[in-house]
């Protein structure tokens, strides 16, 4: 994982910057961030079922091995000088459709490895190595970016992704669970969606997460422009935005690896709050605290955001029956995959009315979902 998200985070700083550099337009860079999650919400369930019948660390070898191929072909065309947006949004397509079937592989894994007693323990410790990745890979990625162009970038990012699948060689997967692998790919995805029409909470820890994402982790998009229009620090100082989130993101993982007890959905829908909130003062930050205070508020969104993630991904492998548990991280992959709504929406709204109001627009909007979570479906509150 630590290999795999140095690649992951990398291609998100070069994806960012190739297309600012190429359109010039921070709507365009929300269309691409857009690119890159759209694939999940089509594949998401299908990858659960695919999850549930097939060896998981293999699944994981291959996609991530697929992913070195996209990037590495971006990196040839960027490096000949051939490159376009088409060629761009159509390679971060594929790898899309593969990082589906790697997230919904990558959850159920963790649950065969570390059982479901140590499943908040065993997600967190895998976040912080994905976070240390995204560190290394933000920081490294946006210096190369500053000193040998978009294309060696890439390259790099595609070095990355085959290293993680390399790392994987020597693991093996637990006995599944019975019944898992009993039924075609369709039937397996249908047999989930009757779960969730019986058991409303599924429904809504998904819906939650949707929301997470498309109002709280596509602020991601508006980085690019963030660094370049309103800060004025570069591809680098992008990379260092990037390495924020990381951080955030491992701080606030480490502290839930020490609380794994307390979680529940009382606890998700008052991180929600929490995320939404810290986006808001994101939105206001640059115009009073400058570069190292933006860095600071960046952290702590992360670090609510990661914990947002943790719940989201927790409360839904343990609310489904075993052989349901690739599916059950197939829906987490629908639900993030509704991810280009926020990153179109953040992108529109920075380029009419700029990246602080399309912050704090989006965060407000996100404590406003919690608070009405609280009042609509209180059982949530009881997960």
């Amino acid at each position: 994982m630590l290999l795999n998200a140095i690649g992951m985070m990398g291609e998100t700083v070069v994806l960012g910057w190739l297309t600012l550099e190429l359109t010039d337009s921070p709507f365009m860079v929300g269309l691409a961030m857009a690119t890159r999650m759209l694939p999940l919400f089509f594949v998401g369930l299908l990858a659960g079922a695919l999850a549930d019948r097939v060896p998981r660390h293999r699944l994981l070898m291959v996609t991530s091995g697929g992913q070195a191929l996209t990037a590495a072909t971006l990196g040839v065309v960027t490096l000949a000088g051939v490159v376009s947006l088409g060629q761009v949004l159509l390679l971060t397509l594929a790898a899309g459709i593969l990082r589906g079937i790697e997230h919904a592989a990558r959850q159920s894994y963790t649950h065969d490895v570390v059982g479901a007693g140590s499943l908040m323990s065993g997600l967190a410790v895998l976040g912080v190595a994905m976070r240390a990745g995204w560190l290394l890979g933000s920081l490294g990625v946006g210096a190369v970016i500053a000193h040998a162009g978009s294309g060696v970038a890439y390259l790099a990012v595609a070095l990355g992704f085959l290293a993680g699948a390399l790392a994987l060689l020597p693991a093996s997967t637990p006995a599944r669970p019975l019944g898992a692998g009993a039924v075609s790919l369709w039937k397996g995805a249908v047999e989930f969606l009757v779960a969730v029409r019986r058991d409303r909470t599924l429904l809504v820890l998904m819906m939650l997460t949707a929301g997470a994402e498309v109002l709280g982790f596509a602020h991601q998009a508006l980085l690019p422009s963030l660094a370049r229009d309103v800060l004025d620090i570069g591809p680098e100082g992008l990379g260092a935005l990037n390495a924020a989130r990381s951080v955030g993101g491992i701080l606030g993982l480490a502290a839930a690896s020490m609380r794994a007890s307390t979680a529940g959905g009382g606890l998700f829908i008052a991180v929600l709050m929490t995320f939404g909130a810290s986006l808001i003062v994101l939105g206001a930050a640059p115009p009073l605290v400058g570069v190292a205070g933006v860095l600071v508020v960046l952290t702590a969104v992360n670090a609510a955001g990661a914990l947002a993630d943790l719940l989201a991904q927790s409360l839904l492998q343990l609310s489904v029956p075993g052989h349901l548990r690739g599916r059950a991280g197939g829906a987490w992959v629908v639900a993030i995959g509704l991810a280009p709504l926020g990153q179109l929406q953040m992108g529109a709204l920075a380029s009419l009315f700029g990246v602080g109001i399309a912050l704090g627009a989006s965060g407000l909007a996100l404590a406003a979902l919690a608070a009405a979570t609280v009042l609509l479906f209180p059982r949530v509150k009881r997960v």
